[in-house]
């Protein structure tokens, strides 16, 4: 192609930068050597801040001389660096999953390529004897060109990765001019296609530095553990720029400040040292010892010091498996991305640890930076607080997938330089971690020759470590069979049982259970497979973040905007609001369920009864002597007895039985029910955990007495007849019911209006987003959201002082020749309560049927008043069938708004699962019970169905002036079908026949207690 623009030249991978190497900062002394803290290096400025800007539509209305230093810039803007332009005002906004926002002609980009100049200065306030001064920017989206002094002084490309450039020679002391050139589009776009939104500039800090010119310009270290995992060599290979008799003090710092040694070689030298039986890194125990690199001249004179942090460990493949420390370890992992919902790609420090300590806390071990090399921070801190890393490149050829010819640039060898370059710097940079475990060779790129020579060379470079690529489908060069969203079950797609069955390498599953909206599901099934099968080595959730834009509304609202939001076209729409986490960090039902099932202790009961339980113990490295043991007996509500248990010896993968002496001559009440409850803590604090910490539960329910059946009061019935309506009345209520709806319209009692709309047959649910391939079809073939009844009977009696009404009805949609045959009976009894039953039979031409339904229930609507819950079943967050180990059988107690979970994009929430009974209540006394006939799911909101489904954003939802009461025989799971398994088939809630009974009964709070009604049978 002719006329190939810098921007577009796929052989410029760079000029002037220089080559790639570790991060790591040099200190003029070991008092700030000890610190660690970059500002106290030799000379260090921060460049971050107020920058001029101009943002132009393309790089050809670039003022002439631009970067001059006389240039006038007083009528330029400003822009804080680092920050994503597109939220600053400038460009627009746009999320794509998939697709380029241009033409596919690589490496031609469009001609309007929105370009923004940033300038600024910069004091330099020392001479520069001896020194090299370095600018180096960790981050800039999509390509740029740098400026000193109104000199050209270098270009480079690959967003997510650092750049460096000696700028010795263009700067001089006092006022130097710094001018960045950055293009929206480049070449190395079509390299950069993630799942994310599209936002450019200069992203990550922009940092001044000096280094000596005659220390290290880089080093690598390396420990090597013995055959035996017990005793290793520690390796430093060391780069100088110039040699003059330099000599490298080389002294390791065990864990606890002692010395290991001590030892000085000649620069030239390489330097190994055996080390005794040192404490071993891995993500459960981070164990991190601090060498001290001192570089002298040859007149004894220190010329500068770096610390670098060393963690002994060792990565092997074994057969199917690889190991971690002689272990075949399992990932417990999250996909993680550098975000904020103000600032985009832009976060601190803290926050990064921030995301760490909630991780660990939850039980997770492993991230996989998606899809680039994430702000170096993290994996300091990854180091430091232990979590094991896939790191990966920052590479992503999504959209060429719909070409038909997915490989067009990753098999074409005139793009190697760019693929091999992305992989090479992000290698340099982060090559001394111990907690990154696979080199990761990029994301969703088909596979070719470029695969193929990443490969290659990323083995020249680091042969200690893994190399992870999912695109390569046969794991030609990879060393773990790597796939994402590998079904449970299905007929024709991949499934895990292939997996197992096929496999001749380790496999992982890098992307899996998608976090999107209310789910996923199946964590647990997927879970019990890691455990079974040691090649199965766990996998990484997609993903940890909703990647919501925080947005303001005029009532000072806050919510978030997703794909679609901002005109931009085409979008995934709210397939960026797929986290554990919401976007202001607060976590999602879904990262409690994840927490669970990768617990670090798995509790069975053997002979609960006798107190005899199995503790299983699911760490890899760790023995169970720093948790503390809590066990509990409760009654219902009531705790009857609480102990502390000494836990034994139990070393990582054991299990033990143990016995405990608890609820062996509690005298038990009919209808209650009694629980153990297990509680596994912190002993002492952790770096990431205060002491008490819960990191594992469980729970069990004893049996039990039956419950005593309802006694009820005697008193007189009256019936009034009004045209369609029926009224039965006692001494305080009335109970109306239309008779050519065959339904209940109200209940009174005390001349208080209290269910406004009785119970009503209901299949459809808000859709999820894991429902996201069904709706089209229960939209538009089965019309599940236009249900019609058909009253075909409505009949009354007034029998042996008992109320008898039933309704035979028919339920069916718009166009449907399936449907149910319904029949409604209520016995309505002096004392006021009312037993509903409702039974259906899945009748029509069944084979026209949906192969699954969102629900079988009823819902009804209770007035406003009514605001507190409380409840006998799993809780205390909600529950599906697929995703309720976190929540377990206790009585609980909420208000209606805490049930609400408030998904960025509204849907299907706050259900609570296995309950045999559910009151509302509210502050004047006044108390609803509905009591099960064996067990059902309930829902309360203040928001109707239709309210949740027509939604874009919590924003957008009006609460209305009554409580909608959804109680079900059954609802369908959630699976994870936004990107993966659908609902497992013992998950699914199918058209089938059902029956649901319960007993309404109202009641005084203050003469009675709901845990005391519950008691009784209905």
């Amino acid at each position: 192609m002719k006329n190939i623009k810098r921007w577009e030249d796929i052989h410029t991978d760079e000029i002037n930068r220089m080559p790639a190497r570790a991060h790591f900062n040099s200190f003029p002394n070991r008092e700030a050597a000890e610190t660690q803290d970059a500002s106290h290096a030799h000379y260090y400025q921060k460049l971050n801040g107020t920058w001029k800007f101009m943002f132009l539509e393309a790089p050809e209305y670039s003022p002439e001389g631009f970067f001059q230093e006389a240039l006038d810039t007083t009528d330029w803007d400003e822009i804080k660096v680092p920050g994503n332009w597109q939220l600053q005002g400038y460009g627009k906004m746009h999320y794509s999953d998939l697709w380029y926002n241009f033409p596919i002609i690589p490496p031609r980009v469009p001609t309007d390529n929105p370009t923004g100049i940033y300038r600024r200065e910069f004091e330099l306030d020392r001479s520069l004897e001896g020194e090299q001064l370095i600018l180096k920017f960790n981050g800039v989206d999509s390509a740029y060109e740098l400026y000193i002094n109104g000199e050209f002084a270098g270009y480079s490309k690959g967003a997510r990765i650092q750049a460096e450039f000696d700028i010795t020679s263009l700067c001089r002391q006092g006022k130097n001019n710094l001018t960045c050139r950055v293009f929206q589009w480049s070449d190395g776009t079509y390299l950069e296609d993630q799942d994310m939104w599209w936002l450019s500039g200069i992203f990550r800090d922009v940092e001044l530095y000096t280094r000596p010119t005659v220390g290290l310009y880089d080093y690598s270290v390396n420990t090597e553990l013995d055959s035996d995992y017990q005793n290793a060599t520690l390796s430093v290979s060391v780069n100088l720029t110039e040699q003059c008799g330099q000599t490298i003090s080389y002294e390791l710092i065990h864990p606890n400040g002692e010395q290991i040694f001590s030892e000085e070689k000649k620069a030239g030298e390489p330097f190994s040292k055996f080390v005794e039986a040192p404490l071993k890194w891995s993500a459960e125990e981070p164990n991190l010892y601090l060498l001290y690199m001192t570089v002298k001249d040859a007149d004894g004179k220190t010329i500068e010091i770096i610390s670098q942090h060393v963690g002994f460990r060792s990565i092997v493949v074994s057969g199917e498996t690889f190991l971690v420390n002689g272990v075949a370890i399992k990932f417990k992992g999250v996909n993680r991305h550098d975000y904020n919902p103000k600032t985009g790609r832009v976060v601190t420090k803290q926050e990064i640890e921030r995301d760490i300590i909630t991780m660990k806390r939850n039980n997770i071990n492993a991230v996989r930076t998606a899809h680039y090399p994430n702000s170096y921070f993290l994996y300091d801190l990854c180091d430091q607080y232990g979590l094991y890393v896939i790191d990966e490149t920052d590479l992503e050829c999504h959209g060429f997938e719909l070409t038909g010819k997915y490989d067009w640039i990753s098999n074409d060898p005139e793009w190697e330089l760019a693929y091999v370059s992305r992989l090479e710097r992000m290698i340099e940079r982060d090559k001394n971690h111990p907690s990154i475990i696979m080199w990761s060779l990029g994301n969703e790129s088909a596979f070719g020759h470029n695969f193929r020579a990443m490969a290659k060379r990323a083995k020249e470079m680091d042969p200690t470590r893994l190399v992870h690529y999912e695109g390569d489908f046969e794991a030609e060069v990879t060393d773990v069979y790597s796939t994402m969203y590998t079904w449970l079950e299905h007929k024709e797609k991949l499934t895990m049982d292939q997996v197992i069955e096929k496999s001749a390498k380790p496999h992982i599953l890098c992307e899996y259970a998608h976090a999107m909206g209310n789910g996923p599901g199946n964590l647990k099934d997927y879970q019990d497979l890691f455990y079974k099968y040691d090649k199965l080595q766990g996998g990484f959730i997609w993903e940890w973040f909703d990647h919501g834009i925080e947005t303001v509304a005029e009532d000072g609202t806050v919510y978030y905007r997703y794909g679609g939001d901002f005109g931009d076209d085409p979008t995934n729409g709210n397939f960026c609001i797929d986290g554990l986490i919401m976007p202001d960090g607060t976590p999602s039902p879904a990262l409690s369920e994840y927490k669970k099932v990768v617990e670090p202790v798995q509790t069975e009961g053997v002979d609960i009864e006798k107190g005899i339980f199995k503790l299983i113990n699911r760490y890899d490295f760790l023995s169970l002597d720093h948790l503390e043991l809590t066990c509990s007996l409760f009654e219902d509500d009531t705790q009857l007895e609480s102990f502390k248990v000494d836990l034994p010896k139990i070393s990582g993968r054991e299990t033990v039985e143990i016995h405990l002496p608890i609820g062996q001559e509690i005298e038990k009440i009919s209808g209650a029910n009694y629980y153990f409850v297990f509680s596994y803590t912190l002993k002492q604090d952790a770096v990431w955990a205060a002491k008490g910490h819960e990191l594992a539960n469980a729970s069990f329910v004893l049996p039990g007495k039956e419950k005593l059946p309802k006694v009820h009061a005697d008193g007189e019935l009256q019936l009034v007849k009004e045209g369609a309506y029926v009224t039965v009345s006692g001494t305080d209520f009335t109970v109306t019911f239309d008779s050519v709806k065959g339904a209940i319209t109200k209940v009174t009692r005390n001349g208080k209006v209290q269910i406004e709309k009785g119970p009503q047959f209901n299949f459809w649910r808000a859709p999820i987003d894991n429902d996201m391939y069904y709706v089209a079809d229960y939209r538009t073939k089965y019309f599940m959201h236009l249900g019609h009844e058909i009253v075909e009977d409505a009949r009354w009696e007034l029998k042996e002082g008992v109320f008898e009404w039933q309704t035979d009805a028919l339920y069916g949609t718009t166009n449907s020749s399936w449907y149910y045959q319904l029949q409604y009976h209520y016995s309505i009894y002096p004392d006021g309560d009312i037993v509903c039953r409702i039974d259906g039979i899945a009748s029509g031409m069944k084979e026209n049927a949906p192969v699954m339904i969102p629900r079988l229930g009823v819902n009804m609507r209770l007035t406003k008043e009514f605001t507190d819950t409380q409840w006998r079943g799993r809780g205390p967050g909600e529950s599906y069938v697929d995703s309720k180990q976190a929540n377990h059988f206790g009585v609980y107690a909420k208000t209606v708004d805490e049930l609400f979970t408030n998904y960025v994009k509204p849907q299907e929430n706050g259900n609570r699962s296995d309950c045999d009974w559910v009151s509302l209540s509210d502050n004047q006394s006044n108390g609803l019970i509905f009591i099960a006939d064996d067990k059902f799911d309930f829902s309360a909101s203040t928001f109707e169905v239709s309210d949740l489904e027509l939604a874009k954003h919590t924003v957008d939802l009006k609460p209305r002036d009554y409580v909608v009461l959804n109680i079900d025989y059954k609802q369908n799971g959630l699976g994870s079908n936004s990107c993966g398994q659908d609902q497992l088939e013992k998950y699914r809630c199918k058209f089938e026949d059902f029956s649901l009974s319960f007993r309404i009964s109202a009641y005084n709070t203050e003469e009675t207690s709901a845990v005391e009604l519950g008691r009784l049978s209905k």
